[in-house]
C-alpha cells in the first residue's frame, strides 16, 4: 500500500512540473531549472560523500571537464548533423569522459581517506582548471561556444526546464537503486568502518571505485547539459570552487547519506538565496552563510534527520499506548 502511495504521488508531482512553465513565468522557470540542476549535482555527490562517506571537495572538475568536453566533441559529430541528435551523442560522450577519466584517478586518490582526500580532490580541481585555461586548444581562456538546437516553438528556459528534470529524475532513480543494492549496502559499510568492512570481506576498493566513477559520470552530463543551457563559457564558469562547495552544503542541510536530503537541501538553499534574499544584494552572502550555520548546528543531522527524530519518539508513544489498550 505504501509503495502504491509513493508511486501515485511521484506521478502527480512529475505531471505537476511537467505543466508547471505554463503557469509560472520565465524568471521562476529558471529559478527551478537552477534547482533542477543543482540538486541533479548534489544527489551524484551524495553517491559517493554521502553514501560512502569520501567528500569531494573538487566534484566541479566534472562539471568543467564535461562542458568542455562536449564544447569539442560536437562540432566533430558531422555524420550526426546539428540537430538534437547530435547534443545528445555529445552529452552522453562527454559524461563517458568523465567516467574514464574518474576511473584513471580513482587508483591513487581514493588511497587517501577523509580531509587528505577532500584536499587532494580540490587540487585535482585547481590543476584541472589552470590547464583548461592555460592550454590554447582546450579554449578555456577566451571561451568556447555551444549552441543547443532548440524545438520549433520551444523557448529555451522551457526546454533546459525538461532536461534538467529529465537528468534530476534520472539521478535520483540511480541513487535509489544504488541506495537499495548489494552495492549500496557495502557503500554504506565502507563509511560507517572501512577497515573492518575490508576484513569482514566487502571489496572496499573496487567499490569505492565504482561509486566514484558513477558520480563523476553524472556530473560529467550535467555539467555539459549545463554548458549547452549557458551557450558561452569560460574556465572560469564551469570550474567553479563554490560550485562544489554548494553540492556539500545542500547534502548537509537537508541530511547527508539519505536519498531525499540533496533534493531537500536543494529547495531549502534556492528558496532563501534566489527568493527571499534576492532584494538584498549587498548582505546576501552575510545572511546565507548565518542561515547555513544555524541550520547546521541546530539540526546536524539535516532536515530529514530531524524529522526521523521528530518521528520516533511519536513511534514509540504509539507503540506503547498499543501495549497498554492489549
Amino acid at each position: 500500500m505504501n509503495r502504491t502511495l509513493a508511486l501515485l504521488l511521484g506521478a502527480i508531482v512529475i505531471i505537476a512540473a511537467a505543466l508547471l512553465p505554463i503557469w509560472i513565468g520565465p524568471f521562476y522557470t529558471r529559478v527551478i531549472q537552477l534547482f533542477f540542476f543543482s540538486a541533479g549535482l548534489a544527489i551524484a555527490w551524495n553517491i559517493l560523500g554521502g553514501f560512502s562517506g569520501y567528500w569531494s571537495f573538487g566534484h566541479t572538475v566534472f562539471i568543467g571537464m564535461g562542458a568542455f568536453a562536449a564544447a569539442h566533441i560536437a562540432p566533430n559529430l558531422g555524420l550526426i548533423g546539428t540537430g538534437p541528435m547530435s547534443m545528445l551523442v555529445a552529452i552522453l560522450l562527454a559524461g563517458l569522459f568523465c567516467g574514464l577519466f574518474a576511473a584513471i584517478l580513482a587508483y591513487p586518490i581514493l588511497r587517501l581517506r577523509g580531509i587528505y582526500f577532500a584536499i587532494a580532490m580540490l587540487g585535482v580541481s585547481q590543476v584541472a582548471g589552470e590547464l583548461v585555461n592555460n592550454v590554447g586548444w582546450f579554449k578555456g581562456g577566451i571561451g568556447v561556444f555551444l549552441q543547443t538546437p532548440l524545438p520549433a516553438g520551444m523557448a529555451t528556459e522551457d526546454f533546459f526546464y525538461y532536461i534538467f528534470g529529465a537528468l534530476l529524475l534520472l539521478c535520483f532513480i540511480i541513487s535509489m537503486a544504488v541506495r537499495n543494492s548489494r552495492f549500496g549496502y557495502a557503500l554504506l559499510s565502507i563509511r560507517e568502518d572501512e577497515d573492518t568492512a575490508m576484513m569482514l570481506g566487502v571489496a572496499t576498493e573496487r567499490y569505492k571505485i565504482m561509486a566514484f566513477v558513477l558520480s563523476a559520470t553524472l556530473v560529467g552530463i550535467l555539467g555539459a547539459v549545463y554548458g549547452y543551457s549557458v551557450g558561452y563559457f569560460t574556465t572560469y564558469t564551469v570550474f567553479r570552487l563554490d560550485l562544489s562547495l554548494n553540492l556539500i552544503v545542500f547534502c548537509l542541510i537537508g541530511g547527508i547519506g539519505t536519498l531525499f536530503g540533496p533534493i531537500v537541501g536543494t529547495a531549502i538553499m534556492l528558496f532563501i538565496t534566489q527568493v527571499l534574499l534576492s532584494r538584498f544584494l549587498d548582505i546576501h552572502l552575510l545572511i546565507t552563510g548565518a542561515i547555513v550555520v544555524v541550520i547546521i548546528l541546530l539540526m546536524p543531522g539535516g532536515m530529514i534527520g530531524a524529522l526521523r527524530k521528530w518521528r520516533r519518539p511519536k513511534e514509540r508513544s504509539s507503540t506503547v499506548t498499543a501495549e497498554a489498550s492489549a
